[in-house]
């Protein structure tokens, strides 16, 4: 089997998406654990307001009402309707609804039940209707004066307030309706649900019967009319036969007409034979006229003829034997004559035969002629009688039609009213009820459990939504990662926060107590990473400094010096004059000789130098408060005194005051060989703390690192996913070394 490599870069993208959608649902998961509280406390907000507003609501029963509507009288049913079962009257019951919805039905019942004066409709009695009565939790003096309501004007408000409490439904592929209506008044919702459906079938008796009256009427006065529209189309049916003497024309009309193809298929026969003698009548007529010279035995109509056949056939016997004889014979021998007298004898007969089929073809050519004038003349004659006749029974028929018409419409209108006047006295009803409506027990609305389950849903959604919103505005720093990504700046470390039962010069020397194990072992990894970011025999200076006030520098200058102190002659300079806190923290009279008095000149070296217990710690406090700390820590006093420092130790430490507030810290960032810069996590946004270290960066000094202080390891472990955290990239877990949050003084 081959294994296709996939490219590295495609990898490295999938990879990528990979972690980002992990990244992704790693963000959800701490928003919603880091905001849990606030999360239910809002919920049980939104159930606890939502359940107060339900509980002040008017419960509302429904009445239900099911009718059985009677099939139309449709007469036509589709092969569709025939497989499928499906009722051919869907348009008649969706038509029977509507009607039950229409505003005249229900002004009737209002009439009927007097719903106008009822108090849960009445505006009269019920101002405030079914909602919330606000007048009654406001003063009367603040309520302005209404014009009493009129009749009029309660009619109509109790028509809108049923049109709005009734429903109706259709149930799928049936013929029922559901007739429902709503009202806070249980058996007032049943009683209304019952009289509508009764009302409804009286309602829809009473049009038909109306309707039934006025057909009738309507159809008495158009059969009289009918009948008398009949007798005078029948009177000019009469009085025509009469006056043509009419008795039967469809015998006479159908023997004219077969006469008349007779005599058609007799005149085309007359024709043809004309046409075939016309030929040799004109042949002969041309030979005895001389026209042609030809004798008459040479026409075809001749020569066709038996007689004349036989003739010449004879003429041409006697011709032969004349002719043989001949031969044998003188021409006064007898056989000779006789001979030629049978030949002559014989010409004699072939001409009397020509003669006589000559006379014979003239005779029947015109004799042909005549019978066809005869024929002609006879069918133009009877051509006339039958256009007669036609026009006669055209105009009988005409008539005859115009009866048939008005009788037609007659017995039909005769028997309509018949019909209307048996359904005058029998109508059925349109509808009827199946099941009456009772009084409910229970309310549709407001369905309290399902309105208060939606609204702790919607609290729980809404708390979620907040809480990532809340995620996405924060803009402080909270992770090694966010360092790196918001800062651009590489974490050197990660501090975590110490109890808020521990003094504050605990904590700011808590390296050297090891009261908090875990705090000593992240001092010792920062003091790792700081050592590892400095070249033997240089970068003695290390300039510790933050954006603003209580981020922790201090504490942090304090314990990362305690740390570099068991490995490197390290002196922890104060260069914050404004308001120092070393001499405090490190427990030296705040009067010792101090920086101020180094600078200045009125104290040796040797005599601003302390040392801190038996720590190997070094440090120089502030001394008296200066006018003016910037001008003494811009003067070129300060770094010679720095340079001497840096002969005598391995490594300096200067605490310096925040960027935002004054510029100490960019003269010092001058003058100092590195940088470390402290965020506090969780309270620094990140846009201050990168403004500060772009500030810090005009300066000349290297920036090795943030410091990322007072982390929250639990809130941290819960929220972030840091059951193990980032020292240098490294990840190591403080379990890991046998200690735990409990484990103070062990």
């Amino acid at each position: 089997m081959k294994f296709e490599q996939i490219p590295r870069e495609d990898a490295g993208g999938a990879a990528r998406r990979q972690d980002a959608f992990s990244e992704q649902l790693r963000f959800w998961r701490r928003s919603i654990a880091k905001h849990k509280v606030a999360i239910v406390l809002l919920t049980a907000l939104v159930g606890a307001v939502t359940a107060l507003l339900v509980s002040s609501l008017t419960p509302v029963y429904r009445a239900t009402a099911t009718l059985f509507i009677e099939p139309g009288k449709s007469k036509i049913v589709s092969i569709e309707e025939v497989y499928s079962g499906i009722s051919a009257n869907r348009e008649h019951i969706q038509t029977q609804a509507e009607i039950m919805k229409s505003r005249e039905l229900i002004a009737k019942l209002v009439g009927r039940m007097k719903l106008s004066t009822h108090p849960a409709l009445d505006p009269r009695q019920n101002p405030s209707g079914a909602g919330f009565n606000w007048k009654a939790y406001v003063p009367a003096s603040w309520i302005p004066e209404e014009p009493p309501i009129s009749e009029d004007a309660a009619t109509h408000a109790a028509i809108a307030a049923v049109a709005d409490g009734l429903d109706v439904q259709l149930v799928r592929n049936s013929q029922l309706i559901r007739l429902s209506f709503e009202s806070p008044d249980r058996v007032f919702a049943a009683t209304v649900a019952n009289s509508f459906a009764d009302l409804y079938i009286e309602n829809d008796l009473e049009g038909r019967m109306q309707m039934t009256q006025k057909a009738a009427a309507w159809l008495t006065g158009r059969l009289k009319n009918l009948r008398e529209s009949l007798e005078a189309s029948e009177r000019k049916l009469q009085e025509f036969r009469d006056r043509e003497r009419i008795v039967d024309s469809k015998g006479v009309a159908l023997g004219a007409s077969r006469q008349m193809e007779d005599m058609t298929s007799s005149l085309v026969a007359a024709r043809q034979k004309v046409a075939e003698l016309e030929n040799s009548y004109n042949q002969v007529q041309a030979v005895l006229k001389g026209r042609v010279r030809a004798k008459l035995d040479s026409v075809p109509a001749v020569l066709r003829n038996p007689a004349v056949v036989k003739a010449k056939e004879l003429e041409n016997e006697a011709s032969r034997r004349l002719v043989e004889l001949s031969g044998r014979y003188g021409a006064e021998h007898p056989r000779i004559i006789a001979a030629k007298t049978d030949l002559h004898n014989a010409s004699e007969n072939t001409n009397r035969a020509v003669d006589t089929v000559v006379a014979s073809i003239t005779r029947e050519y015109e004799v042909a002629k005549a019978t066809e004038r005869t024929l002609a003349q006879a069918l133009n004659q009877s051509k006339t009688e039958i256009l007669d006749i036609n026009r006669k029974e055209f105009q009988l028929a005409s008539l005859e039609r115009e009866v048939q018409t008005n009788r037609q419409l007659y017995d039909m209108f005769f028997s309509r009213f018949k019909e209307t006047s048996a359904i005058d006295h029998l109508q059925s009803t349109i509808a009827r009820v199946i099941d009456p409506a009772i009084v409910p027990s229970l309310p549709v609305r407001p369905q309290k459990t399902r309105i208060i389950l939606t609204s702790l849903a919607f609290g729980l959604l809404l708390g979620i939504v907040l809480a990532f919103m809340l995620e996405y505005l924060d803009n402080t720093v909270r992770t090694s990662n966010e360092v790196e990504s918001r800062l651009g700046a590489p974490l050197l470390g990660i501090l975590p926060c110490i109890p808020a039962k521990q003094a504050n010069h605990e904590l700011q020397r808590a390296f050297l107590e090891n009261t908090t194990p875990a705090f000593v072992e992240a001092v010792r990894t920062l003091r790792t990473s700081v050592l590892m970011s400095m070249p033997d025999g240089a970068n003695k200076a290390i300039l510790v400094t933050s954006s603003v006030p209580e981020e922790g520098k201090t504490s942090v200058a304090t314990n990362l010096a305690l740390a570099l102190a068991q490995l490197k002659r390290t002196c922890l300079i104060e260069t914050d004059m404004r308001r120092p806190q070393i001499a405090r923290i490190l427990e030296v009279d705040p009067d010792a000789p101090g920086l101020s008095q180094l600078l200045a000149g009125t104290e040796p070296q040797e005599a601003c130098i302390h040392q801190f217990r038996d720590s190997g710690l070094h440090f120089i406090p502030s001394g008296p408060v200066p006018a003016n700390p910037l001008e003494l820590l811009s003067s070129p006093r300060f770094a010679e005194v720095l340079r001497k420092l840096e002969e005598s130790f391995d490594v300096l430490i200067l605490d310096s005051p925040p960027v935002q507030l004054v510029s100490d810290a960019v003269v010092l960032a001058d003058i100092a060989n590195t940088l470390v810069f402290v965020v506090r996590a969780d309270t620094t946004p990140h846009q201050v703390a990168r403004g500060a270290m772009d500030t810090l960066k005009k300066g000349k000094t290297q920036l090795l690192g943030v410091v990322l202080n007072q982390l929250d390891w639990d809130k941290a472990e819960r929220y972030y996913g840091y059951g193990k955290f980032s020292y240098g990239g490294k990840y190591k877990s403080y379990k890991s070394y046998g200690y735990s949050r409990g484990d103070a003084g062990k």
